[in-house]
């Protein structure tokens, strides 16, 4: 059961008081409480993931590595948490950029992010009740759809669409241009009867509660998943058989399906008992949280307010399951129903279960198509998703934590990290979905993920090669600097193994 709470009305000329609930979404917290609470004892029952394996199964040992679980311990006891060091971090510094290799805190340059969760959605509310114009033009599409932009969204279903260069044309709106273009194109404006403002609010809105500070899990993401999966769903086989609603519900899941991502994983807000953690029980953390956020906008903006109430409701749900299907943990779980429906060819596209399944492993391939692109926007988007990686790995060392797998720059690579996910999470889905739809796309995503992993070897091999031949010239360089100096004990060391390895990094030639 969903509780709302009634904020009160106040006037638009006094101050806020501190106790006052701010609200974002379907979530609300206090200003002046700490976002990292005791937890009740009563959720404390923390969950492994979805994923069954054993120790020959290198899939999901992979996809554990991407996304571990935090483990409940026996005897542990609740009361004990406050003494750990990490409860004092406060969530809003998360994307405060680190100084590393600063030997000092003090020395790493420190920023106030440019919105704070739930309580920047409070924010933007009152200063659009009190009228102070908006940082976003709402201008019409009239001046995006000029120029080079509008020869990009004639263009828009290729599946080499640069989503980068579309995001500069805009002005940085391209997920707000994009989504718009797509719904009148489909006629889901007039067909719906969407009323135009409400509509351009609610993308605005969607739009400003991605975080610009996350490399990768930003507006410009959902972008590109929303351009790709406009692509699948003009596939033959979904074409014919997607009704107006699943394009609805398909292209406002892409849209939203990272809304408000705070840039780290589940298990950092698990193991640094963040309030979110708490609220979904530690299942599926970021992705209940995208999704009530969603429906929070969009009845925020009364939306879909002129629908009856049982199909708004229907449709906030669809779209939940839809979202809830990127839980990168459950990934097991969707490809083995996946590989068994099409084992027993009983996909049936006429059923309403079966399209809405198949829109799912859609936005799984969409959320995950980055390795299926061409070399040139592949290589920037693993270059952005690493990034964020090191960026966390970066946090939990400054807050002596533990570091996550593959997320810790001095032992990891681009390449090392894309190779295993192209080998164990995006081989096996896309293989399956060529099975489902063997078309032109299909086989064109399996080149460019054959292409890429290729290229990412070649990248590995040379910068190995370069390490190896720069480690004897450093071990020769000691020892004639031990010995001009008459250092025995150091020339001998050297002589041995160099004590200084070049570290390698995420640099390309």
């Amino acid at each position: 059961m969903e509780v709302c709470y009634q904020l009160p009305v106040l006037p638009l000329d006094r101050p806020v008081p501190k106790h006052v609930l701010s609200r974002r979404g379907a979530i609300s917290f206090s200003s002046s409480s700490s976002l990292f609470g005791a937890p009740d004892p009563r959720q404390l029952s923390q969950r492994r993931g979805a994923i069954s394996y054993d120790s020959s199964d290198q899939t999901a040992l992979y996809i554990r590595m991407l996304d571990v679980r935090v483990r409940s311990q026996v005897g542990f006891e609740p009361e004990r948490r406050s003494s750990h060091p990490y409860l004092c971090i406060d969530f809003r510094t998360l994307h405060t950029r680190l100084g590393y290799g600063s030997t000092s805190d003090s020395t790493a340059p420190e920023r106030r992010v440019h919105r704070l969760l739930s309580f920047q959605r409070y924010l933007h509310s009152s200063r659009m009740l009190r009228g102070v114009p908006q940082q976003i033009p709402l201008h019409i599409l009239d001046e995006d759809y000029t120029g080079q932009a509008r020869c990009m969204l004639e263009k828009v279903g290729n599946w080499n669409f640069d989503i980068f260069l579309f995001d500069k044309l805009t002005n940085g709106n391209s997920l707000i241009t994009l989504t718009f273009h797509l719904l009148n194109q489909y006629g889901l404006v007039e067909l719906f009867q969407l009323d135009m403002v409400k509509l351009w609010r609610f993308l605005v809105m969607v739009q400003e509660d991605y975080h610009s500070d996350n490399p990768y899990h930003n507006a410009v993401h959902a972008a590109d998943v929303t351009q790709a999966m406009y692509c699948y769903m003009r596939e033959p086989m979904l074409a014919k058989s997607l009704t107006s609603c699943d394009l609805l519900l398909g292209i406002l899941a892409a849209a939203t399906h990272d809304l408000d991502h705070p840039g780290v994983n589940q298990p950092f807000l698990i193991k640094t008992d963040h309030y979110l953690a708490t609220l979904y029980r530690n299942t599926s953390v970021l992705e209940n949280h995208h999704w009530k956020s969603a429906v929070g906008l969009l009845r925020e903006t009364g939306l879909l307010s002129h629908l009856p109430a049982e199909d708004s409701l229907n449709m906030e749900r669809e779209l939940g399951s839809l979202i809830l299907a990127t839980d990168i943990s459950r990934q097991n779980d969707y490809l083995s129903r996946f590989r068994r429906h099409l084992d027993q060819e009983n996909l049936c596209l006429s059923n309403a279960s079966h399209r809405h399944f198949i829109l799912q492993m859609a936005l799984k391939c969409a959320d995950i198509c980055n390795p299926c692109r061409p070399w040139e926007l592949s290589k920037q988007w693993s270059e952005k998703v690493t990034e964020e990686f090191f960026q966390q790995g970066d946090i939990e060392k400054k807050h002596k934590l533990e570091v996550s797998p593959l997320y810790d720059r001095e032992i990891n690579t681009v390449g090392n990290i894309q190779i295993g996910f192209m080998t164990y999470v995006a081989e096996p889905l896309f293989a399956e979905w060529t099975r489902f739809s063997d078309t032109r796309l299909s086989q064109t995503m399996l080149g460019h993920m054959g292409l890429n992993k290729a290229s990412w070897g070649a990248l590995q091999q040379e910068q190995t090669s370069v390490s190896k031949e720069a480690e004897p010239s450093s071990a020769g360089a000691e020892t004639e600097g031990a010995a001009a100096r008459g250092d025995s004990n150091t020339a001998t060391a050297a002589g041995g193994t160099s004590s200084k390895e070049i570290p390698q990094g995420s640099r390309e030639s």
